[in-house]
């Protein structure tokens, strides 16, 4: 079911999921300061990013009229106000730890820069590719590369949009933010908007947590 052409789309997602688990496993048996996982799985990422990126082929050219460009910049601005207000008890699952780049009582802004960098211009492009790119045209026919973005169908942009959103303890707002970036994505017939987009929200979120001090967003 899954051809050469998925796991380049699936492997950098699949080391994103293993450090969430990893992180975990390192919590229960006490380990402290686990800031250091995060460049070190940006990182990895990156690399095999880098690695398959002329398989891409989704990303070969920058394909953006200056008008999606726009709307994918206020969908990403929309998302995060979204975001930062669909926080409500029953709308969170777990109690994240987040990421709290303060060394006592003052910042550390090499961590900070890290964490913006990684969640701005990594995992965007790791995530749309998993998430949009692949899965949502996958789940419409497994010659997903054939599939154009617009014809995937409604149950493939549900079931995306649900799956991305269970990966985020803010459930609700991941499920609103994948229909957001999965509309974008269909309507412009380029994953950049997407990502672009994503990019937005995540860099923009990024400086409001530091501003707020609400680490537990991160």
């Amino acid at each position: 079911m899954l051809d050469r052409d998925s796991w380049p789309r699936i492997l950098p997602f699949a080391v994103y999921i293993a450090f969430i688990v990893v992180a975990d496993l390192l919590g229960r048996l006490g380990v402290q300061d686990l800031r250091w996982l995060y460049p070190v799985k940006i990182a990895l990422i990156a690399a095999l990013l880098m690695l398959y990126w002329r398989r891409y082929s989704e990303l070969a050219r920058w394909d953006v009229r200056p008008r999606d460009l726009l709307l994918a910049v206020a969908a990403g601005v929309l998302v995060l106000v979204l975001w930062i207000n669909l926080d409500a008890g029953w709308m969170v699952v777990g109690s994240p730890a987040g990421f709290d780049p303060r060394d006592g009582e003052r910042l550390n802004w090499l961590w900070i820069a890290v964490r913006i960098a990684g969640a701005a211009l990594v995992v965007p492009v790791m995530e749309e590719l998993f998430w949009r790119s692949w899965l949502l045209r996958w789940m419409a026919a497994p010659d997903f590369l054939r599939v154009a973005p617009a014809a995937v169908g409604v149950k493939a942009f549900v079931v995306s949009m649900v799956l991305f959103g269970v990966e985020h303890n803010q459930w609700l707002a991941g499920i609103v933010a994948g229909a957001v970036y999965a509309a974008l994505y269909m309507r412009s017939g380029t994953l950049w908007t997407a990502i672009v987009s994503h990019a937005v929200t995540n860099g923009l979120l990024g400086a409001w947590i530091v501003i707020t001090g609400a680490w537990t967003y991160w």
